[in-house]
């Protein structure tokens, strides 16, 4: 469990340098394509370079959906989810540190690729329109997941599988709530930019953990899982 729990974090760790490192490094240059991109490859090279030893989750969505599908025990989907925090929180204050080195940036007016929703973020969504939105696309994601590593299946396409998933969902919901389906991604950023950015972290919890068991759900009664599983 100690090599898991290391893989963990460093593949959420990738993640968020990946993913949120793009939207504070580089959002201009390369606009929501670029970040929805960046955060699809973070898991294809995660999924390849740590899915052997741990299953490369980085999600706690992801880990107790793998418990709803009876693929998981708890206890375990709680360690990997410590790892998964403690990785994403790694990977936000590296990217928090590297930001702070341009003279004009600033936390307060630039971010840190936090999640959020409503009046003055983005698309200025209400907090339905996120909740639905998060809770539907990680049930999606966890769907992917589940059936793209199930018996059967071929095992070499399934990182590229989940990450295109990713980049797909980024595509979508960048704008709605900067897309979270992870609440290890959320947290790292939040306790950093603190204020709204905390005050809005419950959402980003519930509905990805939400989505994903009813993903885990769905999966165990066979309704996603293929027969010779």
């Amino acid at each position: 469990m100690g090599k898991k729990f290391l893989a963990e974090a460093i593949g959420t760790f990738i993640l968020v340098f990946f993913g949120v490192g793009s939207a504070v490094l580089m959002g201009e240059q390369i606009g929501m394509h670029g970040i929805a991109l960046a955060f699809g490859l973070s898991i294809v090279a995660a999924a390849y370079g740590l899915g052997p030893i741990s299953g490369a989750h980085l999600n706690p969505a992801v880990s107790f959906g793998m418990v709803a599908a009876g693929r998981m025990s708890g206890r375990d989907a709680a360690i990997y989810s410590i790892a998964q925090v403690f990785g994403a929180v790694i990977g936000a204050a590296l990217v928090l540190l590297i930001a702070s080195g341009q003279t004009d940036y600033t936390l307060a007016a630039n971010g840190l690729g936090q999640n959020g929703y409503g009046q003055g973020y983005l698309g200025e969504y209400s907090m339905a329109s996120a909740f639905l939105f998060e809770a539907v696309a990680t049930f999606v994601f966890v769907t992917v997941i589940l059936g793209a590593t199930q018996n059967g299946t071929p095992a070499a396409m399934a990182g590229l599988a989940i990450g295109l998933t990713l980049t797909g969902i980024h595509l979508v919901g960048i704008n709605v709530t900067g897309v979270s389906v992870n609440p290890a991604r959320s947290f790292g950023p939040a306790i950093f930019v603190g204020g709204e950015a905390l005050r809005d972290l419950w959402l980003f919890i519930l509905a990805p953990l939400l989505g994903g068991i009813v993903a885990g759900l769905v999966h165990a009664v066979g309704a996603t899982r293929a027969a010779a599983e």
